[in-house]
């Protein structure tokens, strides 16, 4: 029986298939940019689309995430403990599963944000996609730190890394209080069911930085031990 792609990619590198599972995430990541642009200018092609490519990357990176799984060796020598490998998977599908959630929320109540929420709304969401691309860009480093034997310069440097993801994450959160602030304002003008709603998708695209944070933050326990 031949082997899978990832099965087949074990004998280079563990590590690979966990880095093409996170870009696999953030090329649906970045939809999300489409997706709030399609709502802010009332393009129901563009959401659609959007939607579309947000879960068709959402079963990609699930069929990528099985495969590592069952094919992830046990019970010999791995250079990163697969426990540690398994942790970080699971924090990376969260955050494609979250995009697969607000897309999908957007789609079906056919949400629209009100005119004065547009322009930090889309702030908003490229610092969170900018959170799972910095991220991913720590992931790709997990080769050179293991050649390193995560020690010397090469450690401070993904460390410098993880400082920039923990900045952008504080941003993301400084403009969730933000767009919380203009909907407070807006409660009366606004259906209930529209400010449960656009409070929910305030929450969930932060969750999406959150989630790239925790990766990071996995990471740093990593190279901490």
């Amino acid at each position: 029986m031949p082997k899978s792609h990832i099965a087949g990619l074990f004998g280079k590198s563990p590590i690979r298939p966990l880095q093409e599972h996170m870009y696999c995430v953030y090329k649906g990541i970045k939809h999300l940019i489409m997706l709030v642009e399609g709502m802010n200018n009332d393009d129901e092609q563009q959401i659609s689309a959007a939607h579309q490519a947000i879960v068709e990357s959402e079963h990609l990176a699930d069929d990528m995430k099985k495969d590592l799984r069952h094919n992830l060796p046990r019970g010999f020598f791995m250079p990163v403990d697969r426990r540690d490998l398994l942790d970080v998977l699971w924090m990376q599908d969260q955050i494609i599963n979250q995009a697969k959630d607000i897309a999908g929320m957007v789609v079906g109540r056919k949400m629209r944000l009100h005119e004065s929420m547009r322009p930090l709304f889309q702030q908003y969401t490229e610092r969170c996609v900018a959170a799972v691309k910095q991220a991913l860009e720590v992931i790709n480093e997990l080769d050179e730190l293991l050649e390193t034997g995560f020690r010397g310069l090469e450690v401070e440097h993904v460390e410098e890394m993880l400082t920039e993801l923990s900045r952008i994450e504080r941003q993301t959160d400084k403009c969730q209080v933000e767009l919380r602030n203009i909907l407070f304002t807006l409660e009366d003008g606004l259906r209930a069911t529209d400010v449960m709603f656009t409070y929910r998708l305030i929450e969930w695209m932060g969750r999406v930085a959150d989630d790239a944070q925790r990766v990071g933050s996995r990471l740093q326990l990593m190279l901490a031990r």
